[in-house]
């Protein structure tokens, strides 16, 4: 092989690595850039509070005054005041990330001093007014093994146009004359300061919060879901998108899952501070989980039944179309075994949530010695439509059933079987439904950072993409 052959099929190969390790999302977390302005309020407040507490170094240096010869001073007790952050901006910047400008800051300072020149000393207290204080921050996002967010400054700059500083004691009017010294000093260790502090409170504030983001989330006692990003999160000129792996799984033995996601596509609404795009692939992960787990296994007896239902499970009941039924088991309670003999698949489109489970029925009656003799297998298709919402931070959902159709042909006469598809249609809305719902009730929790609640929350169907947008309220500790 030429060196243009080895160099092409090295190309293709790493192309054919880099196409098998992409990993399509199953949820898609989208800020907008009205949900970072309000994390940008609440991340400056937290600042301001920080750059109070900024311990300011003693300093002390020596000067030559014109007719006055050499001047030795010390500033100490340095005691920062105020720190105010009137006008902040955070942008998105593609391929580096956010970037947080801040413009017309002003802060005081005030502290003590002692001058010495030649045999005479004096001391006093000063008030340094710092004006016009102009800071940029570049914040790098990315993700770590366990696939948390992470957060970092990739460069921080700060300029301070003008300080302005004030001596009083009894020699205060001389101290002034050299005052450009004293400021010229202080801007360089304050400009210093203020990028070590905003570098500090990204490590110690902001990057700590980001990683409350839950990885994991458990769903109830069989199944949970896997939000670990599959990717760096991506700044767009308009966004800032979070791919999440969005995968339920089975708390007893996690299994591969037997297909992927889609690639997902969110549309440009940008009405609410957050989006989730939640693919088909979450749901139909949540049911192959289920599936794996045993759980899509109901039995009906006829306690169950409803007292509104103007029949009994009994082989009574069903000798009306098979008669030899009360001649083998007459007057015998009842069980219906209902199992999915595959994971349902749900399906997203314009029109909402939808599914055409595939049930098998078996039918038993019970011995007087309380074992099962088995009577019947029906294999019925249903028509189910969901209702999706979200509450308490929960995408909860609502199942209801259409028609039930049968599968395969079977000994019945076409009356019997419609019969028998009218009453497992009342089974089904009665018994089956409600106790699912129960369970959707519950919900499926959203990855959200701590404290974070959700409001004003839409709900739109697209294809294979259920979008959930909403404004967001943190709510701090008390």
């Amino acid at each position: 092989m030429g060196a243009q052959s080895l160099a092409v099929a090295c190309g293709a190969l790493a192309l054919c690595l880099t196409l098998a390790g992409a990993t399509n999302p199953g949820i898609e977390v989208r800020i907008t850039q009205a949900g970072l302005d309000y994390a940008h309020l609440q991340g400056m407040a937290i600042l301001e509070k920080e750059l109070t507490h900024v311990k300011l170094p003693d300093f002390s240096g020596d000067f030559r005054i014109r007719h006055v010869g050499k001047v030795h001073y010390e500033l100490s007790s340095l005691d920062l005041q105020n720190f105010h952050l009137p006008y902040s901006r955070i942008s998105l910047v593609p391929s580096v990330g956010l970037q947080v400008s801040i413009s017309n800051a002003f802060a005081d300072v005030n502290g003590n001093w002692r001058v010495k020149i030649h045999f005479l000393r004096d001391h006093g207290s000063f008030d340094i007014t710092v004006e016009n204080v102009y800071i940029k921050v570049n914040l790098k996002l990315g993700n770590d093994a366990s696939g948390k967010p992470t957060i970092d400054t990739s460069y921080c700059s700060t300029r301070i146009s003008k300080v302005r500083v004030r001596f009083s004691g009894k020699l205060g009017w001389l101290y002034n004359l050299f005052h450009n010294v004293i400021e010229s000093r202080f801007r360089k260790i304050l400009e210093s300061k203020i990028c070590d502090i905003v570098v500090k409170s990204v490590r110690s504030d902001l990057q700590p919060y980001v990683q409350t983001l839950p990885v994991t989330a458990k769903i109830d006692a069989i199944a949970g879901v896997d939000y670990s990003l599959v990717g760096p999160p991506m700044a767009t000129t308009q966004s800032l998108d979070v791919p999440m792996k969005g995968e339920c799984y089975s708390l007893a033995q996690r299994s591969a899952v037997p297909f992927s996601p889609l690639a997902l596509t969110l549309p440009p609404d940008h009405d609410r501070m957050v989006y989730f795009g939640v693919s088909s692939y979450f749901f139909n992960t949540a049911s192959f989980a289920y599936h794996e787990a045993g759980a899509l296994v109901f039995e009906i007896t006829d306690s169950m039944i409803p007292k509104t239902v103007e029949f009994h499970l009994k082989t009574t009941t069903f000798s009306a179309f098979i008669p030899q039924l009360e001649e083998l088991y007459p007057d015998m309670q009842m069980k219906l075994r209902l199992s999915a003999p595959s994971a349902p698949f749900l399906n997203i489109g314009p029109g909402g949530l939808s599914l055409r489970p595939v049930v098998d029925i078996q039918a038993y009656a019970i011995l007087p010695n309380s074992n099962l003799a088995p009577l019947f297998l029906l294999s019925l298709t249903g028509n189910v439509s969901a209702v999706i919402d979200v509450k308490f931070g929960h995408i909860i959902g609502n199942l209801t059933v259409g028609s039930w159709g049968s599968l395969a042909p079977h000994p019945l006469s076409t009356p019997q079987v419609r019969t028998m598809q009218s009453i497992m249609n009342i089974f089904a809305s009665n018994i089956l439904v409600p106790h699912i719902n129960d369970r959707l009730g519950q919900g499926f929790p959203l990855p959200l950072l701590d404290r974070i609640q959700l409001s004003d929350i839409v709900v739109q169907f697209h294809q294979n993409l259920l979008l959930l947008g909403a404004n967001v309220q943190y709510q701090p500790r008390v």
